[in-house]
């Protein structure tokens, strides 16, 4: 499981950590959508993993949703009604939560659940020679498990981060673990995760 997690040929992505999904006030919480506290109890476990990441040399990469009326298709509206404002391009509930990209870290938008659909995530990745990903963040059985999924049909090892992520359900939340366990990659803990980082790092903490 852990050679899935090689700082040379990994990468942490963060997924939907924004206002609209994450904030008490945010549009997920005031439409009683989602779990919102499950959602801010991921923060502290996906911000340790960052920490860890940045000592080992691992990439970090900030996937974020927005949506505006160049980007809702017939089919979205057809899902989800014109009435459903969320994650609006340039609004505060686009913005990030508590969660923020630091010089060096890659920046994704997208427009659609999975990080991988009509974005450069993909080229990102490769040309940081990255072979496995590390995912964290929300919803887990909607944009993280897309990206998931896309992820590992595009080759790559996947590894989703049980207790840094957090779905519209502790049912559906599960659901997915097993389904990626499964057959679409592994599922960690932060502590197993970053115990293989904060070992990468020692040597290079040591002689700092």
């Amino acid at each position: 499981m852990t050679a899935y997690l090689q700082p040379q040929d990994t990468a942490l992505i963060i997924i939907d950590m924004q206002n609209d999904f994450c904030h008490e006030d945010g549009a997920s919480a005031q439409r009683g959508l989602a779990d919102i506290a499950a959602f801010q109890a991921c923060v502290p476990k996906i911000d340790g993993l960052i920490a860890h990441a940045r000592a080992a040399g691992v990439p970090v990469v900030f996937v974020y949703m927005t949506l505006d009326d160049t980007t809702k298709s017939e089919a979205w509206t057809n899902k989800h009604g014109t009435e459903m404002s969320i994650v609006v391009k340039d609004s505060w509930g686009a913005d990030y939560y508590k969660l923020y990209p630091q010089p060096g870290d890659a920046v994704v938008e997208k427009h659609r659940y999975s990080g991988f659909i009509g974005t450069n995530l993909d080229l990102i990745l490769r040309s940081m020679g990255c072979k496995s990903i590390v995912l964290t963040g929300v919803l887990t059985n909607v944009c993280v498990e897309s990206t998931a999924r896309d992820g590992f049909m595009l080759d790559y090892n996947v590894t989703l981060v049980s207790d840094a992520c957090a779905g519209s359900s502790p049912e559906a939340h599960a659901g997915t673990l097993a389904n990626i366990a499964n057959v679409f990659g592994t599922v960690l803990d932060a502590g197993q995760v970053g115990a293989v980082w904060q070992a990468a790092a020692s040597p290079i903490e040591a002689s700092a």
